[in-house]
């Protein structure tokens, strides 16, 4: 018996919730790196901060992993993600030291992404097996 083919939509929600998870991991690396080079500025806030950036990389890269297994746990999962990096973007974008080319794509992205998630060929393609589709 073969799986059903992966819907384009889908593909395109994974390719996104991987580049974000990419970004991400980037950034846990650079986290750990400035702890261990004293770069962090407080140690404990440091080790902290990698930390949580370390487990935000460990959710998204679980996240494309099931979005790729069409699990339905992904949707409530990316719409946190999702809500969390707009609001990370927006944070970004405002201030004196606003950074627009940074703060616009995260929302962008995040925006997408979170629309994706709501439409029917994704809650289709992601929903339990035994779900009636909509």
């Amino acid at each position: 018996m073969n799986a059903p083919q992966r819907p384009a939509l889908l593909w395109v929600l994974a390719g996104l919730l991987t580049l974000e998870f990419l970004l991400v991991a980037v950034l846990a690396v650079l986290s750990i790196v400035s702890v261990g080079t004293g770069d962090a500025g407080g140690v404990g806030s440091g080790i902290a901060l990698a930390v949580i950036v370390v487990i935000a990389a460990v959710w998204l890269g679980a996240m494309v992993i099931g979005t790729l297994r069409r699990q339905a746990w992904i949707r409530a999962a990316a719409i946190v993600w999702q809500i969390i990096q707009i609001a990370v973007g927006i944070g970004v974008l405002v201030g004196p030291d606003a950074q627009p080319l940074l703060g616009w794509p995260l929302v962008v992205v995040a925006i997408v992404a979170f629309i994706l998630l709501f439409t029917p060929t994704i809650v289709n393609a992601t929903r339990r097996r035994g779900d009636t589709a909509i």
